[in-house]
């Protein structure tokens, strides 16, 4: 069957993980996401050897999946005079003879060295196209020697789809701040500035940039200072180019553009 109503009766049990997996990709993201519910995976470490990942939800490539109590997880014992990092993931993995599936907290160990510590190869399986496991990393565990230092989170909770999130941002050239608002995907840039200098920008880079929640899924989107003929152009990274010249003006600020995910 190529086409299929998901949702609907089909007077026998049809609704597989893969159709919801793709149907969650189409609608959220082909990417794994974290979202901003219960402690969002809170990671500490109760031990040397103990991490404890707190409650949340979250999609490995389109599956949702959550934690409802604190589960930990084992990290092996540094060594002296080397540093190593470990990263801590969700393994999804389903039995290729019964097709059952589940997800549980696993550790990859990085590989020792003595200068510099490397992250381990997360693997890269596709559930979607036929892989039995596939991994979502959550949190750094640094190793220096047998000493473990503090947990480095390799993920950005989500909001929820029509939450909203509002931050204050400083623009370059300027004491004030502007109001970026993202609604789902959607953010606006609204405010009123007094630029603090004058001088024409050939799209030199400023040292502000956008917050990641914030970022444009398309590089040069646009905030506009219509008073003065000054605009800033935000790339997918959160970096900010400057166009035009802010001539020690006063100017209301406007932006809109989709964000990534």
């Amino acid at each position: 069957v190529t086409i299929e109503l998901v949702d609907g009766k089909a007077g026998v049990a049809h609704i597989s993980s893969e159709d919801k997996a793709i149907i969650h990709q189409a609608k959220f993201s082909k990417s794994d996401v974290v979202f901003d519910w219960g402690d969002a995976f809170k990671c500490s470490m109760s031990s040397p050897n103990r991490a404890t990942i707190g409650t949340g939800c979250a999609s490995i490539q389109g599956l949702d999946w959550h934690i409802t109590a604190a589960e930990s997880v084992t990290i092996s014992n540094g060594s002296q005079g080397v540093k190593r990092n470990d990263i801590i993931c969700a393994h999804y993995h389903r039995d290729s003879k019964t097709g059952n599936e589940l997800v549980e907290l696993t550790v990859l160990k990085g590989t020792p060295n003595a200068t510099t510590a490397a992250d381990p190869t997360i693997p890269s399986g596709k559930i979607l196209s036929g892989a039995v496991d596939a991994y979502m990393p959550l949190w750094r565990i640094p190793l220096d020697g047998i000493t473990v230092g503090t947990p480095v989170r390799l993920f950005t909770p989500k909001g929820a789809l029509w939450d909203s999130v509002t931050q204050p941002w400083k623009p370059p050239y300027t004491n004030n701040s502007l109001t970026l608002c993202r609604v789902g995907r959607t953010v606006t840039v609204n405010g009123n500035v007094k630029f603090t200098g004058s001088g024409v920008q050939n799209y030199a880079m400023a040292v502000e940039t956008i917050p990641e929640a914030f970022r444009p899924l398309a590089d040069q989107s646009i905030i506009a200072f219509p008073s003065c003929g000054f605009s800033l152009l935000v790339m997918r990274d959160g970096k900010v180019q400057m166009l035009g010249d802010p001539k020690s003006a006063y100017s209301t600020a406007h932006g809109c553009w989709i964000t990534a995910q």
